[in-house]
């Protein structure tokens, strides 16, 4: 310990020799103090305590620090108004000197053991002597410090209070005893060394802003077991105190309050009172302010954030961030329901109150919760203490539950949200403004909360009603197309009803109308949705023949080229998507003027065109209204047919372009990669994967 404290010295010499203040008075005595005290603890380590050699180091020792203590004084000037410190610290430092004629005397002419004890005990006592003296000193140099000198001299006048403090214990049971204390002999390397750290952590004046902050949490700990420590030893001295009296009887005493003792000790440590007890004194004593934000608002997020595994729907997760703040062991949540009053929405382990199903909290008494943002202290009304006339309106299920102990209002943009009732605390206490600004504050943000959580709802209720319409939209787009065509063709058979050819071709437009029509209800539950994944080789030619069977008696249809184009593809759902277009191109054409399919093949996609020599589109509309869900630049349009045509093509791995000239026409591509060209690059992607697997 004495190596530890000689290494200890050293270190906080170089600290202070670099990163101290070079312009502090007492910075050099306190390196050289340091200095003389790591040589010091050398001679004890070496030649023991009781050796000449570590008796005139620890007079060397001595001698520095009264000088850093003098030096001290020189922080604010006083060295030169309190002239009368300089004979005390004169006398002290004779003393000191005196202990050299007695290490001569012991060493010498101390030949008898009762000389060896007196020369000892004058030695202890001449330590005594400049202990006592130098903690009056250091005493009347802290008191009487300025404010802003005091800050500086916190760590080194505590150091050396440390330091002295013990020499005076120290040296009293030896001048007791007769000789050194071995044990307090032993560990006086270790004080020496915790010595050194403040030294060297007040010699900088950053020192003036460190504090003794300890959390919360450790200084409940901390309490805590000063008051286990205590108790037992009261135990300890009673049931030694009882040994005294001797005897069976005096053993039989011990062993029976031994026994009660214990029994108290196991039923009253573990309580929840004594730990709200000790926990309400350490904030009262401990610290400035009642609550630690930082750890509140931490424990409040995550208690939001997440559950802690048992389900717990929101609504308890709010009650319980807010009686955790409080340490309420329960609560009730109320929120405003669809008739505007408040309604019971949630309980936190708190089964056993009964809660009214009508009005639980009257309209007046929430109106004034929403006008004045108070928090409800129970307490308060059962005192008769009416603050701002909510007395008149507590309903008296809260006014007759003992238990109930708080009313804490949610607001969200001055309006009321909901009211938490919070259940007593195991200690009791009254709520201060403390508690009235944290639970303000975090009434506010659970409104927040709940406010989102409805507005949440609202949105999903609102989409689920989108979705629903989108469907029906796209139901009745698809009836729509149907109904064009029949009343096409009803006005075409007023002049060709004679005609054999075009009443083959109405049979044939009626059969293909009423599939649809079956093959809509089928299809009724997936539209709006991604797609068909369905892929398989698909003939285009054969996919165009069928639309354009459909269309043959109600426009004129044209195919220009039929290159060969077998495409990967979902057919049906090709078909439908080009139904979409086919009708847009009809519907923007005269009735005279054709639509055309155009097929090519380029080795690697195959594609269709439908071109039409209709209105056309701008480029503005093509970009930001043809893709868009209903919006239409036809009068009685949806505006979907071409957002469905999209949609459908590219959930089969398609590809839709469009190109309009406006007053010329326009022109759609729809483009599928080919079923050999896949089938192709499948067989030598395949054994690369089966390679890199």
């Amino acid at each position: 310990m004495y190596l530890g404290g000689a290494a200890t010295c050293a270190v906080g010499a170089g600290w202070i020799w670099r990163k101290g203040d070079k312009d502090r008075p007492d910075r050099t005595a306190i390196l050289a103090a340091l200095v003389i005290t790591a040589g010091w603890c050398v001679m004890v380590a070496a030649f023991g305590a009781n050796s000449p050699l570590a008796s005139l180091a620890e007079v060397a020792r001595n001698l520095a620090w009264l000088l850093v203590l003098y030096r001290l004084f020189a922080n604010d000037g006083r060295h030169e108004t309190l002239r009368p410190i300089r004979p005390v610290l004169i006398a002290l430092a004779f003393v000191e000197c005196l202990q050299l004629v007695l290490i001569v005397v012991e060493a010498r002419f101390a030949i008898t053991p009762e000389l060896k004890l007196l020369t000892f005990q004058m030695c202890a006592m001449f330590h005594l002597m400049v202990s006592v003296g130098a903690l009056v000193l250091l005493h009347n140099l802290y008191v009487g410090a300025t404010q802003s000198v005091r800050s500086v001299l916190r760590w080194t006048a505590a150091a050396l209070a440390a330091m002295w403090s013990f020499d005076l214990n120290f040296y009293t049971v030896a001048y007791l005893g007769g000789s050194l204390p071995l044990e307090l002999a032993a560990i006086r390397g270790l004080v020496v060394a915790s010595m050194t750290i403040p030294l060297a952590i007040g010699s900088t004046r950053s020192a003036a802003t460190i504090r003794l902050r300890p959390s919360r949490k450790v200084a409940f700990q901390t309490l805590s077991l000063l008051v286990i420590g205590a108790y037992l030893m009261v135990m300890v001295g009673i049931a030694q105190s009882l040994a005294m009296l001797g005897g069976d009887l005096g053993r039989l005493t011990q062993v029976g309050f031994t026994f009660a003792a214990t029994v108290v000790a196991l039923l009253w440590l573990p309580s929840h009172r004594l730990r709200g007890w000790v926990r309400v004194t350490a904030i009262k004593h401990l610290f400035q302010h009642r609550y630690d934000y930082r750890a509140e608002w931490l424990r409040f997020t995550q208690t939001i954030g997440k559950s802690d595994g048992s389900s717990q729907s929101l609504q308890e997760r709010i009650v319980k961030s807010m009686a955790d703040i409080t340490d309420s062991p329960s609560g009730l949540l109320l929120l405003t329901g669809e008739s505007g009053s408040l309604e019971l929405a949630s309980r936190w382990n708190w089964k056993d109150i009964s809660v009214p199903a009508a009005d639980p909290v009257p309209a007046d008494l929430a109106n004034l919760f929403e006008s004045r943002g108070f928090i409800l202290d129970l307490d308060d009304i059962r005192a008769g203490k009416d603050w701002h006339g909510e007395a008149v309106f507590l309903p008296d299920w809260l006014r007759e539950e003992q238990q109930a102990w708080a009313l804490v209002p949610l607001q969200h943009f001055d309006r009321l949200i909901g009211v938490i009732i919070l259940s007593r605390p195991a200690e009791p206490r009254r709520l201060d403004w403390e508690d009235f600004d944290l639970l303000r504050v975090v009434g506010q943000q659970l409104a927040s909360y709940l406010a989102e959580q409805a507005g949440q709802a609202a949105l999903m209720e609102s989409a689920r009603f989108d979705e629903f319409n989108r469907r029906i939209a796209f139901v009745m787009h698809d009836i729509k197309n149907l109904a064009s065509q029949l009343a096409l063709l009803s006005r075409n058979a007023e002049r060709h009803a004679d005609n054999p050819e075009f009443r083959a071709d109405m049979l044939v437009t009626l059969k293909n109308s009423a599939e649809k029509l079956n093959g809509l209800l089928a299809r009724l539950n997936r539209y709006g949705a991604s797609g068909s994944e369905k892929r398989e080789p698909v003939e285009l030619l054969r996919v165009v023949r069928q639309v354009t069977d459909q269309y043959e008696a109600v426009h004129p249809i044209s195919i220009l080229r039929t290159e060969n184009s077998k495409v990967l593809a979902d057919a049906e759902g090709l078909e439908q998507a080009l139904v979409h277009l086919v009708q847009n191109a009809v519907d923007a054409s005269d009735a005279a003027s054709p639509v055309s399919f155009d097929i090519t093949c380029d080795g690697v996609r195959g594609a269709v065109e439908i071109a039409d020599v209709g209105h056309g589109m701008t480029a503005e509309f093509i970009r930001d209204g043809l893709f868009k869900p209903f919006v239409s630049s036809k009068n009685s349009g949806f505006g979907i047919g071409a957002f469905e045509a999209r949609e459908m093509i590219r959930a089969m791995g398609g590809r839709l372009d469009v190109d309009s000239r406006e007053g010329l026409g326009t022109r759609f591509t729809v483009s599928f990669p080919l079923a050999a060209a896949a089938e192709h690059l499948s067989s030598h992607t395949s054994p690369q994967h089966s390679e890199a697997a």
